[in-house]
């Protein structure tokens, strides 16, 4: 097997993997939200968990990628990002707005938020906030990502 087909393998095992997560994600919100209903906190629940999930989605895909064999000395690099890396990222592509479009919905048919209106029906001003924080944890991944293989150059 050639270097080339080595990644491209790699990563189709990656984008596989990513897919796989995307109905995992949404389970694990609802765990997270049902703990937070069941110690009635539900102050900032939408945030906090948001972040939560998708912070440790990232932190599980760098696992899952690096634990793949890639050889980045086959890739190109340009202005220091890795060919690999645009290709790693675009597994994520619609991810995290399918993300918050369903828990925004489940958000706003939960019975048990409906007298708190912030976090029942988020307005654009706290989605785009969550918006901000998720942009923060996507730059830390995607840098991870780039120096994963910059470093196995």
């Amino acid at each position: 097997m050639t270097r080339e087909q080595q990644n491209i393998d790699s990563l189709g095992q990656f984008h596989r993997y990513i897919a796989e997560q995307k109905p995992l994600l949404k389970k694990h919100y609802e765990r997270l939200l049902a703990g937070d209903l069941s110690r009635q906190q539900w102050d900032g629940c939408f945030q906090r968990n948001v972040v939560a999930v998708l912070e440790q989605a990232y932190q599980e895909a760098l696992a899952r990628l690096s634990a793949l064999p890639f050889d980045s000395a086959a890739a190109s690099v340009e202005r220091g990002l890795s060919e690999l890396t645009k290709q790693a990222l675009a597994a994520f592509d619609g991810y995290v707005d399918e993300f918050l479009l369903f828990v925004v919905d489940r958000h706003r048919t939960s019975c048990a938020l409906s007298n708190f209106p912030d976090e029942h029906k988020p307005d654009n001003t706290y989605v785009n906030e969550v918006r901000r924080e998720i942009a923060a944890r996507w730059q830390d991944f995607a840098l991870d990502v780039n120096a994963y293989f910059l470093e196995r150059r």
